[in-house]
């Protein structure tokens, strides 16, 4: 597994483990993650992202305790075998909701009416 799995962003005011802890929660209800499927280690994602081993070993911990991953003796972390391969689209989609929340408020702060912030929302996405 790559250590550039996460996009962590040390500028957010989201703390990086829980970056990394929401990063892995998405990927694991898309089915980007696949149960037993190994992940960085902490040295690697830590080296990689030039972050301090500690928060990627917390995000990490944290995980586990959620049952997300669990700990393979000699082997490293790996997604916890009791998690299903992939979610349904509602299941994601409530995954989403509380950034669609701050965006729909951030664009009725900026008086931006929907069918400019949706274009542009789909453009992001990829869509045509």
């Amino acid at each position: 597994m790559d250590a550039s799995l996460f996009v962590i962003q040390p500028a957010s005011a989201e703390p990086i483990y829980r970056q990394i802890v929401e990063q892995l929660r998405r990927l694991i209800a898309s089915g980007q993650l696949a149960v037993g499927e190994l992940l960085p280690s902490v040295r690697d994602v830590a080296g990689f992202h030039a972050v301090n081993p500690m928060t990627v070993s917390r995000a990490y911990s944290l995980a586990e305790n959620e049952g997300l991953l669990e700990r393979l003796r000699g082997k490293g972390m790996a997604v916890a075998a009791g998690q299903r391969t992939a979610h349904s689209q509602a299941a994601r989609l409530a995954l989403l909701e509380p950034q669609l929340l701050a965006l729909a408020r951030h664009a009725q702060e900026l008086e931006l009416p929907a069918d400019p912030v949706l274009r542009r929302l789909g453009k992001l996405l990829g869509e045509r």
